[in-house]
């Protein structure tokens, strides 16, 4: 039986699926690609709360990095601003009760498959350890 964090990334990368727009995964690829949305753990990853002996809820951080080719300047920040619309629309529709904390500017990542655009979206989760 997976870990509850494991089917909360999973259920986390679930209500983001956008088929025919980009490509969803709940763990870091091998290789980053265009149109794609990733979902994976944020620094801290989990925060105990000890604030009651009987329970500890971990508050769970991750991190969902949008990635669009990097075309030219004005293009491609207007199809990543349009990405990150999407995604925070996807989140608000899920079944999940998160917390927002940040989109961080786009920024250029050279990798394997090429030049990408990003952009992270860092949410937060209240979980359990089972």
């Amino acid at each position: 039986m997976p870990a509850a964090i494991t089917t909360l990334r999973s259920t986390l990368a679930t209500d983001l699926t956008n088929t025919g727009v980009w490509n969803i995964f709940s763990f870091p690829p091998a290789t980053l690609i265009p149109n794609s949305v990733v979902v994976t753990p944020s620094d801290p990853y989990l925060v105990p709360s000890n604030n009651d002996i009987t329970t500890i809820a971990p508050l769970a951080n991750f991190k969902i990095l949008i990635c669009v080719p990097a075309l030219d300047n004005q293009g491609n920040l207007a199809g990543i601003e349009d990405f990150i619309v999407a995604v925070v629309t996807k989140l608000n529709a899920s079944s999940l009760v998160l917390n927002i904390s940040s989109v961080s500017a786009p920024a250029i990542a050279s990798v394997a498959s090429g030049d990408l655009l990003t952009s992270d979206i860092t949410v937060s989760i209240l979980t359990s350890w089972s």
